[in-house]
């Protein structure tokens, strides 16, 4: 018997690994952003091989800091640039090619169930949701899958988290999570992998299951895993890829199971300054906001356009409020677009933001000011997260932070 992470540790090596074991793991697709690129090929430069592991199966995605806020920032990406000009990396994405790099790799199919990736971005765990294996890692070690095409793991144990039936209306996959590290809290799940199951996870769309994944890291976890399922199986279909993998679900393999009831969810609220300190939002005092970001790689997807779109047209954000909507790519964007939700957007007052992670890590469009309280669908709400160190961040649905902005409060 073996967790859903084992298996696919086994389709790489043969074999299946024992728990804690140490493996050198071969690796499908390698990493990096804006950010961590650049110090990733300062220590591949240092290794002098000469050449990459595989110019198609390196990835980068300049997301962060881009477009680029100012000269610094301008700098790092045209080191990227060049490097990967010289090298014939084939996937390198900025600018109208571009969007945050967890949303636009499941859009070009560039990882597929059963597949192993890390990335110099915690957030790379983003792409269990699929059925592969993704993790983040540090840019030095980064540098040497880029020469070598594989990385030294710790097989992770793993925690089971079966879900039963289904959403109340109003409450999303945004809430779920914020739920179980409110249980879990944010070290419960450090180095383990996080693995979802039951009925209530193949009633989750793959925009669900990406959201969930993405924050897995939340509570420490090395990895988020769902099965391979019939909704699985159709994204891909839909971009001409063909799914011939399985994974099996063998509760016995779980160090321990969570049984959550979806319908016993309400809209969550994470408080500042930790993801893991949840309230249901009917439960939490009136607190008056300044600003509120919608998108990131946790919720800059279009069906969180849609749920936003659903609760804003015809309405106005609240006279004290910024509304900041930033799509998680191009493609997202342009659908957006066709389906009038910008328009929608736009006349309710809201601030469209090119395709990026904007407000997310404080450093691009829409800082906090001392002072501030930003209700954000992004996956951090530390200390200065967003800006000011005496900022406040709640962490919350698309759902709740639309609501949020037009009635300019949560809570209440």
């Amino acid at each position: 018997m073996s967790t859903m992470t084992q298996q696919i540790f086994k389709r790489k090596l043969g074999f299946i690994p024992e728990i804690d074991s140490f493996i050198t793991l071969p690796l499908d697709k390698v990493l990096a952003n804006d950010i961590t690129a650049p110090l990733a090929i300062d220590a591949y430069e240092k290794i002098e091989k000469g050449e990459v592991f595989d110019k198609e199966k390196i990835i980068f995605v300049m997301d962060h800091f881009t477009p680029n806020k100012d000269i610094d920032s301008a700098i790092q990406v045209k080191k990227v640039r060049d490097f990967s000009k010289r090298n014939s990396i084939k996937y390198y994405f900025e600018d109208k090619n571009s969007g945050i790099e967890h949303i636009i790799i499941p859009e070009k199919g560039l990882l597929l169930p059963g597949e192993t990736m890390i990335g110099a971005d915690s957030h790379t765990c983003t792409h269990g949701a699929i059925g592969a294996f993704a993790t983040g890692v540090g840019s030095t070690d980064l540098g040497y899958s880029m020469a070598f095409g594989e990385t030294w793991i710790k097989v992770p144990s793993a925690i089971g988290v079966n879900l039963k039936g289904r959403f109340k209306k109003g409450v999303t996959a945004k809430d779920l999570i914020l739920y179980i590290i409110g249980i879990l809290k944010v070290d419960g799940a450090q180095y383990k992998s996080l693995e979802f199951f039951g009925e209530g996870a193949h009633k989750l769309e793959m925009s669900d299951r990406f959201c969930i994944c993405n924050m897995v890291v939340e509570a420490g976890a090395k990895n988020g895993c769902f099965p391979i399922d019939e909704k699985t199986k159709r994204f891909f279909e839909n971009m001409g890829k063909k799914i011939d993998f399985s994974l099996n679900i063998h509760p016995e393999s779980y160090e321990k199971i969570i049984e959550v009831d979806l319908a016993q969810i309400e809209r969550v609220i994470s408080r500042p300054s930790s993801p893991d300190n949840i309230i249901f939002e009917q439960n939490l005092e009136r607190i008056s906001i300044d600003q509120v970001f919608i998108g990131s790689c946790t919720n800059g997807r279009i069906d969180d356009l849609k749920v936003v779109n659903r609760y804003i047209k015809g309405k106005k954000v609240n006279k004290n409020v910024r509304l900041m909507i930033i799509p998680g790519s191009q493609k997202v964007y342009l659908e957006a677009i066709k389906r009038g939700y910008v328009e929608n957007f736009i006349e309710a007052g809201a601030i469209i933001g090119p395709p990026s992670c904007g407000p997310c890590l404080g450093g691009h469009l829409g800082i906090l000011a001392n002072g501030e309280v930003c209700v954000s669908t992004s996956n951090r709400n530390f200390v200065g997260r967003m800006g000011h160190k005496d900022s406040l961040i709640y962490l919350a649905s698309p759902t709740t932070a639309v609501l949020a902005a037009i009635n300019g409060y949560i809570g209440g």
